[in-house]
Protein backbone atom coordinates (compact mmCIF):
# COMPACT_ATOMS: atom_id res chain seq x y z
CA UNK A 1 0.00 0.00 0.00
CA UNK A 2 1.33 3.25 -1.29
CA UNK A 3 1.34 6.90 1.01
CA UNK A 4 -1.54 7.47 -1.23
CA UNK A 5 -3.28 5.02 -0.87
CA UNK A 6 -2.74 5.12 3.29
CA UNK A 7 -3.78 8.47 3.07
CA UNK A 8 -7.35 7.38 1.37
CA UNK A 9 -7.88 5.42 4.18
CA UNK A 10 -7.18 6.94 6.46
CA UNK A 11 -9.56 9.98 5.21
CA UNK A 12 -12.30 7.40 4.80
CA UNK A 13 -12.67 5.59 7.81
CA UNK A 14 -12.71 9.49 9.62
CA UNK A 15 -15.11 10.49 7.77
CA UNK A 16 -17.23 6.95 8.27
CA UNK A 17 -16.31 7.92 12.18
CA UNK A 18 -17.45 11.38 12.11
CA UNK A 19 -20.60 10.79 9.76
CA UNK A 20 -21.82 8.66 12.20
CA UNK A 21 -22.10 10.95 14.97
CA UNK A 22 -24.19 12.95 13.05
CA UNK A 23 -27.83 12.91 12.99
CA UNK A 24 -28.43 14.14 10.26
CA UNK A 25 -26.21 12.10 8.00
CA UNK A 26 -28.13 9.37 6.65
CA UNK A 27 -25.54 7.87 4.87
CA UNK A 28 -22.01 8.22 3.13
CA UNK A 29 -20.97 6.27 0.05
CA UNK A 30 -17.40 5.90 -1.61
CA UNK A 31 -17.75 6.32 -5.22
CA UNK A 32 -14.94 6.75 -8.29
CA UNK A 33 -12.11 5.18 -8.91
CA UNK A 34 -11.56 4.11 -5.06
CA UNK A 35 -14.73 2.18 -5.43
CA UNK A 36 -14.39 0.29 -8.92
CA UNK A 37 -12.37 -2.25 -10.24
CA UNK A 38 -11.72 -1.06 -14.06
CA UNK A 39 -9.89 1.79 -14.47
CA UNK A 40 -8.82 1.51 -10.15
CA UNK A 41 -7.21 4.61 -8.37
CA UNK A 42 -3.69 4.95 -8.88
CA UNK A 43 -1.28 7.68 -6.39
CA UNK A 44 -2.99 10.41 -8.19
CA UNK A 45 -6.33 9.59 -8.12
CA UNK A 46 -7.98 11.92 -5.07
CA UNK A 47 -11.68 10.18 -2.99
CA UNK A 48 -14.91 10.90 -4.08
CA UNK A 49 -17.63 10.42 -1.64
CA UNK A 50 -21.29 10.95 -1.57
CA UNK A 51 -22.71 12.22 1.63
CA UNK A 52 -26.44 11.94 2.13
CA UNK A 53 -28.08 14.70 4.53
CA UNK A 54 -31.07 16.03 5.64
CA UNK A 55 -29.52 19.22 5.53
CA UNK A 56 -27.23 19.41 2.61
CA UNK A 57 -27.02 23.46 2.88
CA UNK A 58 -24.62 23.37 6.01
CA UNK A 59 -22.28 21.30 4.22
CA UNK A 60 -22.31 23.47 0.96
CA UNK A 61 -22.59 26.81 3.28
CA UNK A 62 -20.33 26.39 5.99
CA UNK A 63 -16.63 24.35 5.78
CA UNK A 64 -16.11 24.36 9.44
CA UNK A 65 -16.80 20.47 9.87
CA UNK A 66 -14.22 19.61 7.40
CA UNK A 67 -11.70 20.02 10.43
CA UNK A 68 -13.72 17.30 12.14
CA UNK A 69 -12.13 15.25 9.64
CA UNK A 70 -8.48 16.43 8.54
CA UNK A 71 -6.60 20.03 8.42
CA UNK A 72 -8.11 21.51 4.96
CA UNK A 73 -5.54 24.03 3.28
CA UNK A 74 -8.39 25.04 0.76
CA UNK A 75 -12.03 24.30 0.10
CA UNK A 76 -14.43 25.71 -2.50
CA UNK A 77 -17.98 24.70 -3.96
CA UNK A 78 -18.59 23.19 -7.31
CA UNK A 79 -21.24 21.72 -9.23
CA UNK A 80 -20.63 17.83 -9.71
CA UNK A 81 -19.87 16.62 -13.14
CA UNK A 82 -23.34 14.74 -13.44
CA UNK A 83 -26.85 15.20 -11.44
CA UNK A 84 -26.64 18.83 -11.26
CA UNK A 85 -25.65 18.87 -7.46
CA UNK A 86 -23.60 20.67 -5.59
CA UNK A 87 -20.17 19.11 -4.02
CA UNK A 88 -17.69 20.45 -1.75
CA UNK A 89 -14.50 20.04 -3.11
CA UNK A 90 -11.28 20.14 -0.54
CA UNK A 91 -7.55 20.18 -0.50
CA UNK A 92 -6.17 18.53 2.71
CA UNK A 93 -2.89 18.76 4.40
CA UNK A 94 -0.79 16.80 2.30
CA UNK A 95 -2.24 17.78 -1.21
CA UNK A 96 -4.69 14.78 -0.65
CA UNK A 97 -8.08 15.87 -2.36
CA UNK A 98 -11.12 14.81 -1.19
CA UNK A 99 -15.10 15.74 -3.05
CA UNK A 100 -17.73 15.24 -0.82
CA UNK A 101 -20.67 15.43 -2.84
CA UNK A 102 -23.93 16.61 -1.03
CA UNK A 103 -26.99 14.87 -1.65
CA UNK A 104 -30.56 15.88 0.15
CA UNK A 105 -31.69 12.55 2.00
CA UNK A 106 -35.73 13.36 0.22
CA UNK A 107 -33.94 12.32 -3.20
CA UNK A 108 -32.27 9.17 -2.16
CA UNK A 109 -36.08 8.18 -0.14
CA UNK A 110 -37.96 9.80 -3.69
CA UNK A 111 -35.61 7.09 -5.76
CA UNK A 112 -35.88 4.18 -3.59
CA UNK A 113 -39.99 4.81 -3.45
CA UNK A 114 -40.16 5.63 -6.94
CA UNK A 115 -37.87 3.75 -9.29
CA UNK A 116 -38.71 0.10 -8.22
CA UNK A 117 -42.72 0.95 -8.82
CA UNK A 118 -41.28 2.89 -12.73
CA UNK A 119 -39.64 -0.39 -13.58
CA UNK A 120 -42.72 -2.10 -13.43
CA UNK A 121 -44.79 0.14 -14.58
CA UNK A 122 -43.01 2.41 -17.08
CA UNK A 123 -46.28 4.32 -18.38
CA UNK A 124 -46.28 6.36 -15.03
CA UNK A 125 -44.01 8.18 -16.30
CA UNK A 126 -46.16 9.81 -19.11
CA UNK A 127 -48.57 11.12 -15.95
CA UNK A 128 -45.91 13.76 -15.07
CA UNK A 129 -45.49 17.24 -16.22
CA UNK A 130 -42.87 16.70 -18.59
CA UNK A 131 -40.24 18.91 -17.23
CA UNK A 132 -40.88 16.64 -14.25
CA UNK A 133 -40.08 13.71 -15.73
CA UNK A 134 -37.38 14.95 -17.78
CA UNK A 135 -35.61 16.52 -14.90
CA UNK A 136 -36.32 13.10 -12.65
CA UNK A 137 -35.06 10.58 -15.57
CA UNK A 138 -32.18 12.88 -16.12
CA UNK A 139 -31.29 12.62 -11.98
CA UNK A 140 -31.56 8.65 -12.25
CA UNK A 141 -28.84 8.47 -15.38
CA UNK A 142 -26.48 10.54 -13.43
CA UNK A 143 -27.06 8.69 -10.57
CA UNK A 144 -27.19 5.36 -11.83
CA UNK A 145 -24.16 6.15 -14.22
CA UNK A 146 -22.06 7.18 -11.21
CA UNK A 147 -22.88 3.77 -9.23
CA UNK A 148 -22.79 1.43 -12.05
CA UNK A 149 -18.69 2.30 -12.32
CA UNK A 150 -18.48 1.09 -8.68
CA UNK A 151 -19.72 2.54 -5.38
CA UNK A 152 -18.68 1.39 -1.49
CA UNK A 153 -20.96 2.16 1.27
CA UNK A 154 -19.07 2.99 4.49
CA UNK A 155 -22.45 4.54 6.21
CA UNK A 156 -25.54 3.70 5.97
CA UNK A 157 -28.22 4.08 8.77
CA UNK A 158 -31.57 3.52 6.99
CA UNK A 159 -30.50 0.43 4.83
CA UNK A 160 -30.85 2.64 1.45
CA UNK A 161 -27.55 3.54 0.30
CA UNK A 162 -26.94 -0.13 -0.16
CA UNK A 163 -29.59 -0.95 -2.41
CA UNK A 164 -29.32 1.93 -4.97
CA UNK A 165 -26.83 0.26 -6.82
CA UNK A 166 -30.06 -2.42 -7.75
CA UNK A 167 -32.37 -0.28 -7.58
CA UNK A 168 -30.64 1.88 -9.87
CA UNK A 169 -29.20 -0.63 -11.89
CA UNK A 170 -31.22 -0.64 -15.83
CA UNK A 171 -32.65 2.63 -15.11
CA UNK A 172 -31.39 4.99 -18.20
CA UNK A 173 -30.00 1.88 -20.84
CA UNK A 174 -27.81 4.39 -23.56
CA UNK A 175 -29.37 4.59 -27.08
CA UNK A 176 -28.70 7.09 -29.68
CA UNK A 177 -29.48 10.34 -29.92
CA UNK A 178 -32.63 10.81 -31.82
CA UNK A 179 -32.71 12.91 -35.12
CA UNK A 180 -33.39 16.04 -33.25
CA UNK A 181 -30.68 15.90 -30.85
CA UNK A 182 -28.14 14.29 -33.79
CA UNK A 183 -29.41 18.07 -35.74
CA UNK A 184 -29.17 20.21 -32.44
CA UNK A 185 -25.43 19.00 -31.79
CA UNK A 186 -24.63 19.74 -35.36
CA UNK A 187 -26.21 23.21 -35.52
CA UNK A 188 -24.48 24.66 -32.10
CA UNK A 189 -21.13 22.66 -33.72
CA UNK A 190 -21.41 25.00 -37.06
CA UNK A 191 -23.10 28.13 -35.63
CA UNK A 192 -19.96 28.42 -33.03
CA UNK A 193 -17.21 27.79 -35.87
CA UNK A 194 -18.59 31.10 -37.16
CA UNK A 195 -19.03 33.07 -34.20
CA UNK A 196 -15.31 32.17 -33.74
CA UNK A 197 -13.97 33.07 -37.14
CA UNK A 198 -16.00 36.60 -36.17
CA UNK A 199 -14.19 36.68 -32.62
CA UNK A 200 -10.90 36.43 -34.62
CA UNK A 201 -11.93 38.63 -37.58
CA UNK A 202 -12.04 41.39 -34.33
CA UNK A 203 -9.00 40.29 -33.25
CA UNK A 204 -10.83 38.79 -29.70
CA UNK A 205 -8.16 36.32 -29.54
CA UNK A 206 -9.01 34.95 -25.54
CA UNK A 207 -12.59 34.57 -26.99
CA UNK A 208 -11.97 33.40 -30.27
CA UNK A 209 -8.84 30.43 -28.28
CA UNK A 210 -12.29 29.58 -25.68
CA UNK A 211 -14.93 28.82 -28.63
CA UNK A 212 -12.50 27.17 -30.37
CA UNK A 213 -10.61 25.08 -27.66
CA UNK A 214 -13.36 24.93 -25.13
CA UNK A 215 -16.84 25.15 -25.96
CA UNK A 216 -16.49 23.85 -29.47
CA UNK A 217 -14.47 20.83 -28.15
CA UNK A 218 -17.35 19.69 -25.95
CA UNK A 219 -19.53 19.65 -29.33
CA UNK A 220 -16.72 17.60 -30.61
CA UNK A 221 -16.32 15.36 -27.86
CA UNK A 222 -20.23 14.53 -27.89
CA UNK A 223 -20.20 13.78 -31.73
CA UNK A 224 -16.93 11.46 -30.63
CA UNK A 225 -18.56 9.53 -28.09
CA UNK A 226 -21.84 9.43 -30.67
CA UNK A 227 -19.25 7.61 -33.44
CA UNK A 228 -17.95 5.31 -31.18
CA UNK A 229 -20.72 3.80 -30.13
CA UNK A 230 -22.61 4.05 -33.30
CA UNK A 231 -19.66 2.03 -34.90
CA UNK A 232 -18.89 -0.45 -32.32
CA UNK A 233 -22.46 -0.96 -30.72
CA UNK A 234 -24.42 1.65 -28.47
CA UNK A 235 -23.09 -0.74 -25.24
CA UNK A 236 -19.44 0.53 -25.79
CA UNK A 237 -18.61 2.22 -22.67
CA UNK A 238 -17.34 5.66 -23.93
CA UNK A 239 -16.87 7.54 -20.07
CA UNK A 240 -17.34 10.49 -19.78
CA UNK A 241 -15.97 14.27 -19.83
CA UNK A 242 -13.09 12.60 -22.50
CA UNK A 243 -11.68 9.93 -19.36
CA UNK A 244 -9.44 7.59 -21.05
CA UNK A 245 -10.15 9.12 -24.82
CA UNK A 246 -7.33 6.99 -25.89
CA UNK A 247 -8.85 3.46 -25.45
CA UNK A 248 -12.20 3.93 -26.83
CA UNK A 249 -12.13 6.71 -29.80
CA UNK A 250 -11.82 6.19 -33.53
CA UNK A 251 -7.65 6.05 -34.08
CA UNK A 252 -8.31 8.79 -36.70
CA UNK A 253 -10.46 11.39 -34.81
CA UNK A 254 -7.39 10.72 -31.85
CA UNK A 255 -4.92 11.89 -34.89
CA UNK A 256 -7.00 14.39 -36.01
CA UNK A 257 -6.93 15.76 -32.07
CA UNK A 258 -3.36 16.16 -32.55
CA UNK A 259 -4.45 19.35 -35.34
CA UNK A 260 -7.40 20.36 -33.59
CA UNK A 261 -5.89 22.68 -30.35
CA UNK A 262 -4.14 26.41 -31.28
CA UNK A 263 -1.56 28.40 -29.54
CA UNK A 264 -2.57 31.59 -28.75
CA UNK A 265 -2.62 33.13 -32.04
CA UNK A 266 -3.81 34.68 -34.51
CA UNK A 267 -2.91 32.23 -37.37
CA UNK A 268 -2.85 29.89 -35.06
CA UNK A 269 -6.42 29.70 -34.10
CA UNK A 270 -7.36 29.68 -37.39
CA UNK A 271 -5.59 26.45 -38.70
CA UNK A 272 -7.11 24.96 -35.50
CA UNK A 273 -10.56 26.15 -36.00
CA UNK A 274 -10.45 24.66 -39.57
CA UNK A 275 -9.25 21.12 -38.30
CA UNK A 276 -11.57 20.84 -35.67
CA UNK A 277 -14.01 21.45 -38.64
CA UNK A 278 -12.80 18.82 -40.33
CA UNK A 279 -12.65 16.35 -38.20
CA UNK A 280 -16.06 17.09 -37.18
CA UNK A 281 -17.66 16.52 -40.24
CA UNK A 282 -16.52 13.21 -40.98
CA UNK A 283 -17.19 12.09 -37.34
CA UNK A 284 -20.52 13.63 -37.80
CA UNK A 285 -21.57 12.55 -41.57
CA UNK A 286 -20.36 8.68 -40.58
CA UNK A 287 -22.59 8.97 -37.34
CA UNK A 288 -25.51 9.86 -39.46
CA UNK A 289 -24.96 7.51 -42.10
CA UNK A 290 -24.85 4.81 -39.32
CA UNK A 291 -28.06 6.05 -37.55
CA UNK A 292 -29.75 6.56 -41.10
CA UNK A 293 -30.14 10.25 -40.45
CA UNK A 294 -29.98 13.48 -42.99
CA UNK A 295 -26.54 14.80 -42.63
CA UNK A 296 -27.81 18.73 -43.11
CA UNK A 297 -25.06 18.96 -45.67
CA UNK A 298 -26.31 22.51 -47.00
CA UNK A 299 -25.54 24.17 -43.78
CA UNK A 300 -22.38 22.93 -43.18
CA UNK A 301 -21.22 23.86 -47.07
CA UNK A 302 -22.77 27.33 -46.05
CA UNK A 303 -20.85 28.15 -42.72
CA UNK A 304 -17.53 26.96 -44.15
CA UNK A 305 -17.53 29.15 -47.15
CA UNK A 306 -18.42 32.06 -45.24
CA UNK A 307 -15.97 31.33 -42.93
CA UNK A 308 -13.26 30.84 -45.68
CA UNK A 309 -14.11 33.89 -46.92
CA UNK A 310 -14.32 36.09 -43.78
CA UNK A 311 -10.53 34.63 -42.78
CA UNK A 312 -9.33 34.69 -45.77
CA UNK A 313 -10.32 38.59 -46.28
CA UNK A 314 -8.95 39.22 -42.75
CA UNK A 315 -5.31 37.55 -43.50
CA UNK A 316 -5.76 39.20 -47.15
CA UNK A 317 -5.95 42.69 -45.30
CA UNK A 318 -3.09 41.96 -42.70
CA UNK A 319 -1.33 41.39 -45.56
CA UNK A 320 -1.71 44.54 -47.58
CA UNK A 321 -1.65 46.51 -43.77
CA UNK A 322 1.57 44.49 -43.19
CA UNK A 323 2.83 45.37 -46.88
Amino acid sequence: MNRTEVAAKQLEERVAAWAKTRPDIRAAVVVGSRARTDHPADEWSDLDIVIVTRDPERYLARSDWLQDIGNPWLTFLEQTATGGEMERRVLFEGGFDVDFAVIPNSKVKQAARFLPVLKRLPILLRLLPKGVARQMMQDVAAAAHVFARGARVIVDKDGLAGKLPLILSGSQPCRPPSQPEFVEVVSDFWYHTAWTAKKLRRRELWVAKSCCDVYVKRLLLRMMEWHARATKGWDHDTWEGGRFLEEWADPRALEGLRDAFAHYDEVDIRRALFATMDLFRWLAIETAERLSYPYPTLADQHVTEWITTCLSEGAASESSAGG
